[in-house]
């Protein structure tokens, strides 16, 4: 396979260049990122479509990875609950090497094909789940691992990665290939790649929760209430939706505590 993630720069001779030519530069690489997600949608739609299919059954989503890739997963599995109010076991990233990848590098954990299986059944994973595997080049043992054991458990299995015919997406029944193309800086997947696979996942899970009945109009309605912002905006989604004053939308949210809650009661009573 040709790994265009590992292609030498467009670009050379970056330390000659001044700090306006560099972020210049990397601007206009980033720019390409949308319309190579953009090609990717007709896969990504397959992949949401049996995510949300296997949630309403009652399973959940797994991603796997490692490195950034890893990190990626779990910043977006850690944003649906805040997000969306669901539960924080409704979609899990794991990182190869554990938590403690997530801020320092773990050598060689990518590199395990056994450990990723192993991880998923410390969560009893079963036939409703489905595992994601992000993997910038497409080639990481772990992922790879992980995915074709999970085939082998009848459990649905997609992908995120940046280069086509890789083994990766070879392993995963729902694949999901954007390619960027060479990185500013060789190499350094955190860059194109990884904001590729950012865009990509807020696709994904965001358009699983919509499935799911936890967005209504375009308001999050199942939002936890963590902080002053939340629950501001929380007062003002009430009051939208229902026509009241300020203080009255307060008091429904103090009582209630859930946006949507608020806004049904209201309605039902009035």
């Amino acid at each position: 396979m040709e790994i265009t993630t590992e292609k030498d720069s467009r670009y050379s001779d970056l330390e000659k260049m001044s700090v306006r030519e560099i972020l210049g530069n990397i601007n206009n690489e980033d720019k390409t990122v949308p319309l190579a997600v953009e090609k990717a949608i007709p896969q990504l739609e397959k992949l949401a479509e049996i995510v949300a299919e296997r949630m309403k059954a009652g399973g959940r989503l797994f991603y796997i990875g490692a490195g950034t890739s890893g990190r990626l997963g779990i910043l977006d599995a850690s944003e649906c609950p805040p997000t969306f109010g669901v539960s924080f076991d409704l979609v899990l990233g794991i990182i190869a090497g554990g938590d403690n990848a997530i801020r320092k590098a773990v050598e060689f954990a990518e590199d395990d094909k056994e450990q990723a299986w192993k991880d998923l059944q410390a969560y009893n994973i079963g036939k409703n789940d489905v595992v994601v595997g992000i993997a910038a080049s497409g080639t990481t043992p772990y992922v790879i691992g992980g995915l074709r054991t999970a085939n082998l458990h009848g459990i649905a299995t997609g992908c995120i990665v940046c280069n086509t015919g890789s083994p990766v997406a070879a392993e995963a029944q729902f694949p999901v290939e954007i390619v960027v193309g060479p990185e500013f800086v060789s190499g350094s997947t955190r860059m194109k790649s990884g904001t590729a696979q950012k865009l990509a996942l807020n696709m994904l899970s965001t358009t699983v929760m919509i499935q799911l009945g936890r967005v209504k109009g375009n308001k999050m309605v199942d939002m936890q209430l963590t902080n002053h912002k939340l629950y501001n905006r929380g007062v003002r989604i009430i009051m939208a939706e229902t026509g009241t004053d300020q203080a009255t939308a307060a008091a429904l949210l103090e009582k209630y505590g859930n946006v949507r809650q608020a806004v049904e009661s209201f309605l039902i009573s009035s």
